[in-house]
């Protein structure tokens, strides 16, 4: 019956494990979101583009074309990427180099 009570109460540094995994598993979920948005919208653009006769094949400009748009759709991508990550850094570091000054 200890057990039960034990089990049944639980310490702040529990919470705050149990908060930080949920948290974990949620920007898991969001990054594999975000993943599969960007493939379903590279492949919706790059068909677009590059397929003018849907047919059971692709003809050879059809395949360079897809493979061009794909890799300036990625190229893109990356250097937005790198680029708002780099900036939230940087803002985050402002701030914590700010806030301990006050």
């Amino acid at each position: 019956m200890s057990d039960f009570f034990k089990n049944a109460i639980s310490s702040p540094t529990d919470a705050n494990a149990r908060k930080e995994a949920i948290m974990t598993q949620v920007r898991t979920e969001l990054a594999q979101a975000n993943a599969q948005q960007l493939v379903n919208n590279m492949n919706e653009r790059c068909y677009k583009a590059c397929i003018t006769k849907p047919g059971t094949s692709l003809s050879g400009s059809e395949e360079t074309c897809l493979a061009r748009c794909l890799d300036r759709f990625m190229d893109a991508f990356n250097i937005v990427s790198r680029t708002y990550t780099a900036r939230i850094t940087k803002e985050r570091l402002e701030e914590s180099s700010s806030s301990t000054f006050f």
